[in-house]
C-alpha cells in the first residue's frame, strides 16, 4: 500500500468585523438537525430543534429543496436529506487518507471477528466515524454509527481509546465538555475517566460493555503514525456476551495487528 500524508484540518475562526449571515447559519442548523436516529423529520420537529418559527423554517427548507439538499414528502409531510448532501461529503478531507489505507483492513477484521468494524478519528472533542464495515452476522437492530457520525469520547471502545491516547491538553479539553450518559454504564465523571484513560494507555487497548448501547460490547485499539502521533482508532462492535472480558484474545489479536499495519502504512 502506498504512503499517504495526514494533513491537519484548518478550522476557520470568525473574523472581527465580518457579520454572520443569519439565513445561511439557520439553513445549516436545519441540515444538522437530521441525524442517523432521526433521518426524517416534520416541520414542527425541525423548527423546535433549530429554535426557529415554523414560517422561517418552511422558507429555508424550501430553499434547501431547490438547492437539491432536502426533499419533502407531500404525502407524509416529512422532510429528509437528499443524495446531494452525500455529493458534498465526497469532498470532505477529514479522515480520508486514513480511511483509504484502513479500508481493506476493516473488511478483513469484520470477516475474521464476525463483528462490525469501525474507524474513528478525533474531531473537535468528539469521535468521528470515518469508516465502517458491517459484520456478516448476527443482525443487530440498533442505530449503528454510520460514516460521518460524531459521538462522545467517553462511550464505546473506539472513542474511549482516542480519548486515552490524545495529547494531554486535548484530553483535558475533551473532559471539560459536557459528557453524555448514553446508558447507565456510561462514565461521565472526569476524574473517573482520567483513571480509565491511564489504564487504557498502559493496557494498549479497550474493552467496553453496554456503555453506548445496552446489549452491545466493543474492543478498540489505537492507530499511530510512524512518528508516534495518534492517527485514529480501530474498533469492533458485537452483541454483549459474544466477547468475554477474560477471553477476548481471539478478537483482539487481529485488531492490534491491523491497527499496527495501518499505522505503518501512513508514511
Amino acid at each position: 500500500m502506498g504512503g499517504v500524508e495526514i494533513r491537519p484540518v484548518e478550522i476557520i475562526a470568525p473574523k472581527p468585523g465580518v457579520p454572520l449571515v443569519r439565513a445561511l447559519d439557520r439553513g445549516v442548523a436545519l441540515l444538522k438537525a437530521f441525524t442517523a436516529e432521526k433521518p426524517r423529520r416534520t416541520l414542527t420537529e425541525l423548527a423546535v430543534a433549530t429554535s426557529l418559527d415554523k414560517g422561517t423554517a418552511r422558507r429555508l427548507l424550501h430553499t434547501l429543496a431547490l438547492c437539491g439538499l432536502v426533499a419533502h414528502d407531500e404525502r407524509t409531510g416529512l422532510y429528509a436529506l437528499t443524495i446531494g448532501v452525500l455529493e458534498l461529503g465526497a469532498a470532505v478531507e477529514t479522515g480520508r487518507d486514513l480511511h483509504e489505507v484502513a479500508a481493506p483492513y476493516l473488511a478483513e477484521i469484520a470477516a475474521k471477528t464476525r463483528a462490525t468494524a469501525f474507524l474513528w478519528v478525533h474531531h473537535e472533542g468528539s469521535a468521528l466515524c470515518v469508516g465502517r464495515v458491517r459484520a456478516p452476522g448476527p443482525s443487530v437492530e440498533v442505530a449503528w454509527s454510520t460514516i460521518g457520525t460524531r459521538i462522545p469520547l467517553n462511550c464505546g471502545a473506539g472513542p474511549r481509546t482516542l480519548l486515552a491516547f490524545l495529547p494531554a491538553e486535548e484530553r483535558e479539553a475533551a473532559l471539560s465538555r459536557p459528557l453524555t450518559a448514553r446508558t447507565p454504564a456510561s462514565q461521565t465523571e472526569p476524574d473517573q475517566l482520567r483513571s480509565e484513560t491511564a489504564r487504557i494507555r498502559v493496557q494498549g487497548w479497550e474493552f467496553a460493555v453496554d456503555d453506548f448501547v445496552v446489549g452491545l460490547c466493543a474492543l478498540g485499539a489505537p492507530i499511530f503514525e510512524p512518528s508516534g502521533t495518534l492517527a485514529g482508532s480501530l474498533s469492533i462492535t458485537t452483541l454483549t456476551g459474544q466477547i468475554a472480558a477474560d477471553s477476548c484474545g481471539d478478537q483482539l489479536g487481529p485488531i492490534l495487528r491491523a491497527a499496527a499495519e495501518i499505522g505503518a502504512n501512513l508514511a
